[in-house]
């Protein structure tokens, strides 16, 4: 006779329900406090106070901090990766939808700085913590897929003339959208401009489509 799973029952269905919504702040809340004081600096202790739980519920759920700090980059990456896999250009000619394309992106990491603070902070561990997570080795970029068949159609039509792979690309369109964000601080500090001023927004979210279709249609010297 085969075994049938019985449905959670209501407390059962609450405590669950309890649970997963407990991890969601944990989880708001370190995002924060990573991005605020870096790995090093963070402390369980502290996100435990800002939080409706204790230190040894976060190490319950998470494991530890190395793995809450994981599990906070799994959920920024994934966050982008939503974003990449809900794009929908196929009805745009190569040119729009590579514009599309870096929007989505430049919309994300103005939204979120939080996550140019913790890649940032990643980096400076070497992405130790990306390496080792299942979750981010599996996850890559619905984006590259995206590019690659905007790239293709774009040279099949004649469009595109540069000879560039859709990684390339992507980190061309990344490295402007992080620098902005990244670097806002001491870019104003140095130049007395503000790379996030809402009054510059559309200014640059434009200057950032005319560079890559500049690139991407530009007339090539003869060898």
């Amino acid at each position: 006779m085969t075994s049938v799973e019985e449905p959670a029952r209501p407390g059962e269905r609450e405590r669950i329900r309890d649970a997963a919504r407990t991890q969601a702040e944990i989880l708001d809340v370190a995002t924060q406090e990573f991005a605020r004081a870096g790995y090093d600096g963070a402390r369980v202790d502290e996100i435990a106070a800002r939080t409706r739980t204790t230190k040894r519920m976060i190490y319950y759920y998470f494991g530890g901090k190395e793995q809450l700090f994981t599990a906070v980059l799994e959920r920024a990456y994934g966050v982008i990766r939503e974003a990449e896999q809900e794009l929908d250009v196929e009805h745009l000619d190569p040119v729009a939808a590579i514009r599309r394309l870096a929007e989505v992106t430049f919309d994300h990491h103005e939204q979120h700085p939080d996550f140019i603070r913790l890649v940032s902070i990643e980096n400076i561990h070497e992405a130790q913590h990306i390496a080792a997570s299942e979750m981010l080795g599996r996850i890559g970029s619905p984006a590259l897929d995206v590019i690659r068949r905007i790239l293709e159609e774009g040279r099949r039509s004649g469009l595109f003339t540069a000879d560039v792979d859709a990684v390339d690309l992507h980190a061309m369109i990344s490295s402007f959208c992080f620098f902005r964000v990244s670097n806002r601080h001491t870019f104003g500090a140095l130049f007395g401009r503000d790379l996030v001023d809402p009054a510059q927004r559309a200014h640059y979210r434009t200057m950032l489509g005319d560079m890559v279709i500049a690139y991407l249609t530009a007339e090539r010297a003869a060898d």
